[in-house]
């Protein structure tokens, strides 16, 4: 195993549940990262926290990652959105949480 296998393992349990209310915060400190739905949330996370930065700046630059803004925050308030999320400090990267995972979560194991 490498360490980019044990980092990500890290990540990936690492990533959480977390509504709206609780990531308002850390949108008003402004260091919320959006990942584009679709995209591999714990793959962004793997190369923000190993400073990766030809793919970061790729991944900015066509919008896979995106600087949320306060049209953003009001549609969340809205909705009272729910997103995945993991912290790659100083960055909270979240991607939102569609009806499908709301759903596949309710299930009995």
């Amino acid at each position: 195993m490498t360490p980019s296998d044990i980092l990500r393992a890290k990540l990936n349990l690492e990533t959480a549940r977390l509504a709206w209310p609780e990531l308002e915060r850390h949108f008003a400190r402004g260091v919320v990262v959006r990942v584009k739905p679709g995209f591999d949330l714990v793959d962004a996370a793997l190369q923000v926290a190993e400073n990766n930065t030809e793919a970061v700046q790729a991944w900015l630059a066509d919008g896979t990652l995106v600087r949320p803004d306060m049209d953003d925050a009001q549609r969340w308030h809205a909705a009272q959105q729910v997103f995945w999320g993991v912290v790659v400090a100083p960055w909270v990267l979240v991607q939102e949480a569609s009806d499908t995972d709301m759903q596949d979560e309710k299930k009995p194991a």
